[in-house]
């Protein structure tokens, strides 16, 4: 059985869908199913303004071909950008059935750029986006909820996973009369709200691990602040293990799989009471959700490292590869 999987999100950028399809491809090709990617490297591109590292596809009319020659018994659309409209269009016109998924909230993302674009705006499209397709892959239950107040149907919670191998606890980088380590990894972009973790007052050092459009603006306003760049295997897990609390300020996101990432490695994440926070930390055992981030932070401190380990473990890919391939047969 052959999947075709149409994102504009892949290599070489480096965020949590990525890291999504790269895991649940190998959990699908353990399950006999095999998948084609097609991606904006294989078209004619160029960079999103303001976001340099996100290319936009140019020629999508090349799309039909790669569809027709890909010969898929399921395809799913990734992301709601040029290749994913494009792929719609297609699809629909020739009556396939196809599934997608919901990741990013961009109506907000969009609106916290161009503010004159209302909300309910995005949400419109994005129900229009999606109301073809057979089953809606969505992230948490709390993201069905609300996704379900703007009239979107014929969702799953598909859930996440956690490489426990490479991300683990570190306790040798580890010193009690160390000053804490308050750390963020991430794009470094307006609508991950990482100033509101750079505004708090708290003890020791903060970190921040990523790129994006808003570094250096706040590198500026933040000298004290380590910022990092970009960090990858080893390297990213090291980062997570010297930190004593994952700081996660977005307010936006659909999941935030980077708390996971942390967890694994022993490490508390706080958040705000939002959705992606509110499903994936377990309140006073693997984090903190609050409106006040600081005493959030300072209350994280005190928690169990071996607890937050615990619940990684039981975050697993081959479960969420299972998922989608369970609504795959089904959508068909």
């Amino acid at each position: 059985m052959k999947l075709l999987l149409i994102t504009d999100a892949w290599n070489p950028q480096v965020n949590g869908v990525v890291t999504t399809y790269k895991n649940v491809i190998e959990g699908l090709a353990k399950k006999g199913i095999s998948t084609e990617v097609i991606h904006p490297g294989l078209f004619t591109t160029m960079p999103c303004p303001g976001y340099t590292e996100i290319s936009l596809v140019l020629n999508f009319w090349k799309l039909k071909e790669l569809i027709e020659s890909a010969n898929a018994d399921y395809i799913h659309i990734a992301v709601e950008g040029p290749l994913g409209l494009a792929a719609r269009y297609y699809l629909n016109k020739q009556k396939l059935h196809y599934t997608t998924a919901f990741h990013t909230r961009f109506p907000e993302y969009i609106n916290k750029r161009l503010p004159f674009i209302p909300v309910k705006w995005g949400y419109a499209f994005m129900k229009w986006f999606h109301k073809r397709s057979s089953i809606i892959l969505v992230t948490t239950k709390s993201m069905q909820q609300d996704l379900a107040r703007y009239g979107m149907k014929r969702m799953v919670v598909w859930g996440r996973g956690v490489d426990t191998d490479l991300f683990q606890p570190k306790e040798t980088l580890l010193s009690k009369n160390k000053e804490p380590v308050f750390i963020n990894v991430g794009r470094i972009a307006v609508e991950k709200n990482i100033e509101a973790f750079l505004q708090l007052d708290l003890p020791g050092k903060k970190v921040i691990v990523g790129d994006g459009p808003s570094r250096k603006a706040l590198e500026k306003k933040y000298p004290d602040v380590e910022f990092a760049g970009y960090k990858y295997g080893k390297e990213l897990s090291a980062c997570y293990a010297e930190a004593d609390v994952f700081v996660f300020p977005s307010k936006t996101d659909t999941f935030g799989l980077v708390m996971l990432e942390a967890m694994a490695c022993g490490v508390p994440a706080v958040g705000y009471p939002v959705p992606g926070p509110i499903d994936v930390i377990k309140q006073h055992v693997t984090g903190v959700i609050s409106k006040d981030l600081r005493k959030a932070c300072l209350d994280a401190l005190e928690l169990n490292r071996d607890d937050c380990r615990q619940h990684a473990l039981n975050n697993n890919w081959s479960s969420c590869a299972e998922t989608m391939r369970t609504n795959l047969v089904a959508a068909k």
